[in-house]
């Protein structure tokens, strides 16, 4: 259980706050609730770019991470579809410090020429380093492209191809900058051994005058059902074959997602889980075997991966899995089973609540997904699936005509 208070600002900054005597270190996080969904089309990656470019500097702190290590503290960030998350841990007696970092680079981030053509190159870098010269590095354009038909999740978070930032010119980079990096579109976490009262005069103090900017609006049209499976065997050259299966999933705030969890942890998650232990320790049909969803705040995807043992073809790979998925779509699965994965999300939970940082993290997580109040109800949640929920689940969402095969075929 995490305790926590709320208030918004004058100019529209969401301000969460958590008390916590039981440690001398403070978390700070800011949210922004941008991500390659709110990118053009021709525009993709911006939101990736950002990530770095915030760490460039600000008007009144050229040297960001000079003045966070001088405070003993350590920073980190993230992009996904949905969000892009800064997050701080140091002394609490420097979280003036942290405050001042976030407050200023959110008021006035140094966009300039020399700054930019720095951080362009670094992600023009990685998008070589980690899509296009590393094996199986293209899976999820790939895998994206051939799910999606309308909605941004269509391209992954690195940007449809780096050409879209290279030609990234500094107007286009500050106009994102002003629409989506401002008080109104952000959350900002304190979390510490501070005063509540005392949280709140700091929020103030260091954001209350940043202008507030239009709201952004995040509406897009729902993805269509498709009619039939979709398949794409990729022309580029990787060691081994590889099979990718993807289905939809709901949406993370929504209620069924949470059997939906279960279901690909039930799948795979650990040795002991299905497909780990009948499939690559029993019968050998594969080399490696994963599962997992997406967890998007829209509609996102609940994926099968694997990489097929020598004489099992892509074709019987696909059969395999989907034999898998139509057990459990055809026998309730035994309660000792399903206690036994509620009982490993459940830890998995209390994990997550245990440091300082996490528990920033969460809140401002969960503030932006819209659904603050799951943070607090996941276990019990998760406890009340029913063995019907699961076998409904995989029924609804694991339909044969709504998956997307995408495959890899080794070198001969």
């Amino acid at each position: 259980m995490i305790s926590y208070e709320k208030m918004t600002l004058e100019n529209g900054l969401t301000v969460l706050m958590h008390e916590d005597k039981n440690t001398p270190i403070a978390g700070i996080s800011v949210l922004y609730k941008v991500g390659s969904r709110d990118e053009h089309p021709e525009k993709t990656g911006f939101a990736h770019l950002f990530e770095h470019l915030m760490f460039g500097g600000s008007l009144n702190i050229p040297d960001y991470d000079g003045v966070m290590q001088r405070a003993g503290g350590e920073n980190n960030a993230y992009t996904n579809h949905d969000y892009t998350h800064f997050f701080t841990t140091l002394p609490a007696v420097n979280i003036e410090t942290a405050l001042w970092l976030e407050s200023d680079r959110m008021l006035a981030l140094m966009i300039q020429k020399e700054v930019l053509d720095v951080q362009k190159k670094v992600v023009v870098e990685e998008f070589y380093e980690t899509c296009l010269n590393l094996p199986y590095g293209d899976v999820w354009h790939e895998l994206s492209a051939l799910h999606y038909e309308k909605h941004p999740y269509k391209w992954p978070t690195i940007g449809i191809h780096p050409s879209h930032i290279e030609k990234a010119s500094l107007s286009d980079v500050k106009k994102f900058y002003q629409k989506f990096y401002h008080p109104g579109n952000a959350v900002l976490v304190i979390a510490g051994p501070i005063s509540i009262k005392k949280m709140k005069e700091l929020a103030k103090k260091w954001f209350n005058d940043i202008p507030a900017e239009k709201h952004v609006s995040r509406h897009y049209l729902p993805e269509p059902a498709k009619e039939k499976p979709r398949y794409k065997l990729s022309q580029s050259e990787v060691p081994v074959d590889a099979i990718y299966i993807a289905f939809p999933c709901p949406p993370r705030a929504d209620k069924s997602f949470y059997a939906v969890d279960l279901l690909s942890d039930i799948f795979s998650n650990g040795p002991s889980s299905r497909l780990v232990h009948r499939l690559t320790r029993e019968k050998k049909y594969f080399h490696q075997i994963d599962c997992y969803v997406t967890g998007d705040f829209d509609p996102g995807l609940f994926v099968f991966e694997g990489r097929p043992a020598n004489g099992i073809s892509l074709h019987a790979a696909e059969e395999i899995i989907m034999n898998e998925i139509n057990d459990l779509k055809n026998q309730l699965i035994e309660p000792s089973e399903l206690q036994k994965w509620k009982n490993k999300a459940e830890s998995t939970l209390v994990l997550s609540e245990m440091g300082i940082q996490s528990k920033s993290m969460n809140l401002g997580f969960f503030e932006a997904l819209g659904k603050i109040e799951l943070m607090n109800e996941e276990s019990k949640i998760y406890q009340s699936v029913s063995a019907e929920e699961i076998q409904s689940s995989a029924q609804k969402w694991l339909r044969d005509d709504q998956r997307s095969v995408l495959t890899y075929k080794g070198k001969p």
